[in-house]
């Protein structure tokens, strides 16, 4: 279980001390519940996400354990070192909002037709309750051509895994080489 410690400073001073000491600036909210300021060891946060096998992955923070999910990351601009993450708890029977990975698998017939695979989303906006949510969506791509795309309307989900976009936007397709 990862471990974390709660900021009693929130000031620019507080927090670049906490970083120049290998600790990750996070914010944990959830619907009816207080925010936290907390902080990870940058090293154990990165390995924890890595090993996850869950959407969701546990954290202890100042003696309270919570079921949380990245809502948000940012990364320095130059170095692409993580500074700051947004952390959602992860709360049962509760409808939330959640940002799942999608995952591209295969490789596309319209790669040799001249063909150049786009991902035009990363990540999906979805609203569902943690039980229900998957942990990524997965896509084949095997059988597309030039030209051909995967909506959101193609997707395959759960009656209770809500998508909050609209039915017409591309996902990833096939574009013609230039």
């Amino acid at each position: 279980m990862l471990e974390g410690i709660i900021r009693e400073s929130t000031g620019k001073k507080a927090t670049k001390a906490l970083r120049s000491d290998g600790y990750l600036i996070a914010n944990i909210y959830g619907k009816g519940l207080d925010n936290v300021h907390a902080a990870f060891k940058k090293n154990e946060f990165i390995k924890a996400i890595k090993n996850k096998t869950t959407f969701a992955f546990e954290a202890k923070i100042g003696g309270k354990e919570y079921s949380l999910v990245i809502e948000e990351y940012q990364k320095d601009p130059v170095s692409y070192n993580l500074l700051h993450v947004d952390l959602i708890v992860a709360q049962p029977k509760m409808v939330t909002s959640y940002q799942v990975p999608i995952i591209v698998e295969g490789s596309p017939v319209g790669l040799k037709n001249k063909g150049v695979l786009i991902q035009y989303r990363h990540r999906l906006k979805v609203k569902s309750a943690i039980e229900d949510l998957p942990a990524f969506i997965g896509l084949d791509v095997s059988d597309l051509d030039v030209g051909d795309n995967i909506l959101v309307k193609d997707l395959k989900l759960k009656d209770s895994v809500v998508i909050s976009i609209g039915e017409t936007i591309p996902i990833t397709g096939v574009i013609r080489a230039k």
